[in-house]
């Protein structure tokens, strides 16, 4: 049997990159996949009809993540259109990057929404879901930035400290309900924001990394599957650093 066999998961910002890679993992386990991005455009179709060609119901729905009362109407339309949401992947994310000094309100006030509110957006909207089925597994998508910050990304570092702050209160508080609440912290991960970075900045992220590598989507994706399925029914409030060792 599959892992996820029968299960309904609903991944934020997963029309492309990490996100996209774990809706295909999933899909690949057997998870139903509803996923969410700014807009559904042809990039999103696409991503919609790679997910269905696994073998299961895939919807993709146009949405601002950072907006409560639209995340409010989209996990109801999810639970209409797929009767349960079981697994929840808060992996919407931006940067806007600059030193403190330099940064803007607006840079600040537009990562700490995309980033982190979101998050209590879909969570504050599932919970209640998920406390009726008795059941459901959280995952915030952190970075090893969050714990240990980064400089130039003050407001990025902060939203990802609080996803995994998030994470383990949610965990606290939900896990007499059988909901469990974790956080995957990825390093360098070769993507298509990674790959425009010049040589010399990727081989020196490399060279600070022990696997002297970047890493995939797919490793992402391996783990949150793993944190996903009933192989983690007891692990909870935990951060899953998946950096190659370079954060020890």
């Amino acid at each position: 049997m599959k892992l996820l066999e029968g299960k309904t998961a609903l991944i934020t910002g997963a029309a492309r990159g990490i996100g996209k890679a774990i809706a295909l993992k999933f899909a690949e386990e057997g998870a139903n996949i509803a996923f969410t991005d700014l807009v559904i455009d042809e990039n999103g179709k696409q991503t919609e009809a790679e997910i269905a060609a696994k073998g299961v119901k895939c919807l993709g729905y146009a949405s601002n993540a950072a907006d409560f009362a639209q995340t409010e109407e989209v996990v109801q339309k999810v639970k209409e259109d797929f009767g349960s949401i079981d697994i929840l992947v808060n992996n919407a994310g931006i940067t806007k990057d600059g030193l403190m000094m330099r940064m803007t309100e607006q840079q600040w006030d537009a990562v700490i929404a995309v980033n982190l509110k979101s998050a209590f957006n879909f969570i504050h909207a599932c919970t209640p879901i998920m406390m009726r089925q008795r059941s459901g597994s959280i995952i915030n998508m952190a970075s090893v930035v969050g714990v240990h910050g980064n400089a130039g990304q003050s407001n990025y570092a902060a939203s990802k400290a609080g996803l995994i702050a998030l994470a383990k209160s949610v965990a606290q508080e939900m896990g007499s309900r059988g909901i469990r609440a974790n956080a995957i912290a990825p390093g360098f991960i070769e993507t298509a924001m990674t790959a425009a970075l010049p040589e010399e900045v990727r081989k020196e992220w490399c060279n600070k990394i022990p696997l002297r590598r970047g890493g995939q989507v797919e490793d992402i994706a391996n783990v949150a599957t793993f944190l996903a399925s009933d192989m983690a029914s007891y692990v909870t409030g935990q951060v899953i650093q998946v950096d190659g060792g370079m954060n020890m």
